[in-house]
């Protein structure tokens, strides 16, 4: 027992002395981040004018601030000042200035606001199906028994003109013997003086032909009854095209009544692959485009269409249009029912125009989009006349420099519910960063169209932005979290309840409860870290990927989708990252980007739960980077740092 106490006393000590080094380290960074660096070596902090400091705050945790110096309420450390910036005065309420050392240590980057397209790629499911407009039914057109069938089983490949099936038909013999009587009539007649008569005669010949040829039989058939003047008890059906059997409705011996349906064959040539799109993918698509896809039989080969056909109605339950491609299948590889991954590459104009150059001052068949012409016409399928791209939502060949959409890169903007903040490098003004309100258009890739709020050259922060905002909301000015500017906080509470912006997403019921269930498997392996438990940890982790992949999201739609698809995407990445790790402390990092990525879920949408949430930081985690997690209790259970340091971490906000 002695020895276990000295051995706790040694410990004790020793972690005094690395609580010591990592607070002056970070002291250091703070003072440094603030300008610090650039003062003269003979200048202490303890002797800076009174007038010069703002408030009292803690090198440990930087949301205490005091209006005089003395002990951090939380961990005791002694308060350091945070002074006014040289040229503050002049500074507006969202701007700060960083000294060049500052610049570099918070490793911020920037990148130009430019008028570009870029292309999204809209990623869409479905499967092969029969193209309708080449079905072919082959039915019975007299009543009779069916004396042979030539294709026995579907499946069959048959060309046009092959014969299908020997039908008796006393009908068809009547109407034989009604051919013949007509046929004697009309050569008597010829030798009639009266024009009349013969004409008579002629007409009532052809009309006996017609009923015959609308029974099915063939010009040859009816010319072989007429030469050979006999009367034939059967009639063969022949296919009027070439496809595949794919039903059989009959069987020999069978009687059928005029219009049974005996066989059903379809023309495999041209397929049509019928797509699922989402609600919020719908602004990306246009008649015509083009469309990739591959196939589980064919994975190396990549096959093409065009769009044809867009739904005009959404399926309420699965919130998704229909899409359909008109597909040539020359080769027959493509079989109906097959499941297809496809991708759509669009970019879009600042009018909302799609931009495709090879579209661009064409002509387009209304009906099949595969017909495109470089002037006017008809199409040379259905004949219908060609419409402009244009007028189908394409951008023409004239505005495409004009309509160039302004973009910035997708790590530029700090998005949280309907707002996104960025932070501006003022021109002229070295160091100089001002945080702005814009308006986003949709996300295309790498990059985020931008409706309003930027103008081209201006320069963004891309990285370090964070970093920016953490300043401006220790200085209690506006932020992208605070964009009210909160007052001072004197003491160790818990914040108010201030949603970084006033309007939640709305959930349907059953969202609602999938949101829940991964709040509570997010808790269980918040525990289970806190315990060192890595084998816990990873179970209840598969669950909460399990509950993720079948969360009932999918049928939001517009921003609420947009801001889910970031939100799981964060999720999956840093769970999948917590179930690869071979060690505890590389399973803890992933679990902050979960964290992070639960938090905007909390802050996004209506997610229901009992009691608080608190969200703590513990800022020595990760180096003194500092890292947050939820929980659903005061009492702190760091998921960090286990039973080493249990109880380190502050309740910063209140859910």
């Amino acid at each position: 027992m002695e020895k276990k106490n000295i051995f706790q006393k040694i410990w004790q000590s020793e972690f005094r002395l690395v609580f010591m080094v990592m607070a002056i380290a970070a002291f250091a960074a703070g003072y440094f981040l603030r300008g610090g660096g650039s003062a003269p070596e003979d200048e202490s902090i303890g002797h800076q004018h009174e007038a010069n400091v703002e408030a009292w705050t803690c090198s440990m945790h930087p949301q205490i601030r005091q209006p005089q110096s003395g002990a951090c309420p939380i961990c005791g450390m002694d308060l350091i000042p945070v002074t006014k910036d040289s040229g503050d005065d002049i500074l507006g309420p969202r701007q700060l200035k960083l000294s060049p050392a500052a610049v570099k240590l918070a490793e911020i980057q920037l990148a130009q606001v430019e008028r570009k397209y870029v292309a999204t790629e809209i990623r869409m499911v479905g499967k092969v199906e029969y193209d309708e407009t080449r079905l072919s039914y082959i039915s019975a057109r007299v009543p009779g028994r069916i004396d042979r069938l030539y294709v026995d089983f579907t499946g069959t490949r048959v060309r046009e003109n092959d014969h299908l099936v020997n039908l008796y038909s006393p009908q068809l013999i009547s109407a034989q013997q009604e051919l013949l009587e007509a046929l004697n009539t009309f050569q008597k007649l010829q030798n009639s003086q009266n024009p009349d008569t013969r004409e008579k005669g002629g007409r009532l010949l052809d009309a006996v032909r017609q009923k015959l040829y609308l029974w099915g039989l063939t010009e040859a058939q009816v010319s072989r009854i007429e030469s050979e003047r006999t009367v034939t008890d059967h009639l063969t059906i022949y296919s009027p095209i070439q496809g595949v059997v794919i039903h059989r409705n009959a069987t020999e011996g069978m009687y059928v009544e005029t219009g049974t349906e005996i066989y059903t064959i379809a023309d495999l040539s041209h397929v049509w692959v019928k797509l699922d799109a989402y609600e919020s993918d719908l602004e990306w698509l246009r008649f015509g485009e083009t469309v990739e896809f591959r196939t589980e039989a064919y994975s190396g080969e990549v096959f093409a269409g065009r769009i044809a056909f867009i739904d005009p109605v959404l399926n309420p339950k699965t919130r998704t249009v229909k899409v359909r491609v008109n597909v040539e299948n020359r080769d027959g590889k493509l079989k109906p029912e097959m499941f297809v991954r496809a991708v759509v590459r669009s970019s879009l104009s600042t009018s909302g125009k799609v931009m495709d150059k090879s579209l661009a001052g064409k002509w387009i068949s209304p009906m099949h989009p595969e017909i495109v012409k470089s002037g006017p016409g008809n199409c040379d399928i259905c004949g219908m006349k060609l419409v402009r791209a244009e007028e189908l939502g394409y951008l023409p060949a004239s505005k495409i420099q004009k309509e160039a959409p302004l973009v910035i890169p997708a790590s530029a903007p700090l998005i949280t519910g309907k707002r996104a903040v960025v932070y501006v490098a003022i021109a002229g003004k070295d160091g100089v960063f001002e945080g702005r309100e814009i308006e986003l258009g949709p996300r295309a890739g790498d990059f985020y169209l931008v409706n309003s709020g930027l103008q081209e050259g201006e320069r963004v922060v891309t990285n370090g932005n964070f970093k920016l905002d953490s300043d401006l909301q220790i200085r209690a000015r506006p932020s992208m979290m605070n964009p009210a500017a909160g007052g001072q906080t004197t003491g160790h509470h818990d914040h108010g309840d201030h949603s970084a912006d006033d309007h939640m997403t709305s959930l349907s019921s059953e969202m609602q409860n999938a949101a829940s269930a991964l709040l509570a498997r997010y808790f269980e392996i918040q525990q289970a870290l806190s315990r060192d438990n890595l084998k816990e940890a990873k179970t209840y982790a598969e669950t909460f990927q399990k509950h993720r992949s079948d969360a009932a999201f999918d049928q939001l739609t517009g921003s609420g989708r947009t801001q889910w698809v970031g939100i799981e995407k964060e999720l999956r990445q840093g769970v999948s990252g917590l179930l690869a790790a071979a060690a505890i402390d590389k399973a803890r990092a992933h679990f902050s980007d979960v964290s992070l990525a639960m938090y905007q879920l909390l802050k996004q949408f209506d997610v229901p739960h009992e009691g608080k949430i608190y969200r703590i930081l513990c800022p020595m985690a990760f180096d003194n980077q500092g890292g947050y997690w939820l929980q659903p209790s005061r009492a702190v259970k760091n998921p960090y740092w286990g039973a080493e340091m249990l109880s380190c971490g502050e309740i910063v906000e209140t859910l």
